[in-house]
């Protein structure tokens, strides 16, 4: 323990840096998303004592400040972002409702094929008057790989 403590008195740095390196690790292993905050300011606290000399109570009390507040931060103003209202953060083709597409041929019994995010997809229009090639589209929903389009 005597090391540990002549090793910290020397090079306060790299102690900071090995427990920012832990914390990022066991969130690496977990990504829960909770530890990213701790490594982030352990990270700061050793930047901190290259500067200046921090003892180890103010450095134990600066890293408990900047955790919590790294925390609430993320958690206050990173989550609203990271929780999307869409589910379709992973799935792209859900990502398509709402965009333009444009009619490759004729619609023939309320099938046919558009042009949609630079790819060619089957497409259905179940209301109204089939559209013609080249009217421009919108696209309402996605069953599968057929879209259905206004």
């Amino acid at each position: 323990m005597h090391g540990l403590m002549l090793f910290y008195a020397a090079h306060p740095f790299w102690v900071w840096l090995a427990v920012a390196a832990i914390f990022l690790a066991v969130e690496v292993a977990t990504g829960t998303g909770w530890l990213l905050w701790p490594a982030a300011s352990a990270f700061l606290v050793g930047l901190l004592t290259l500067v200046a000399p921090l003892g180890l109570p103010v450095g134990l009390v600066l890293f408990a400040v900047l955790t919590i507040a790294t925390t609430y931060l993320a958690r206050r103003f990173l989550k609203p972002v990271l929780d999307a209202k869409n589910p379709d953060l992973n799935d792209p083709s859900l990502r398509l409702v709402g965009r333009d597409g444009e009619v490759l041929d004729a619609f023939v019994n309320g099938k046919g094929r558009v042009f949609v995010d630079g790819k060619e997809w089957a497409a259905v229009a179940p209301d109204g008057e089939p559209p013609a090639a080249g009217q421009k589209v919108l696209v309402v929903a996605v069953d599968g790989a057929v879209l259905t389009v206004k």
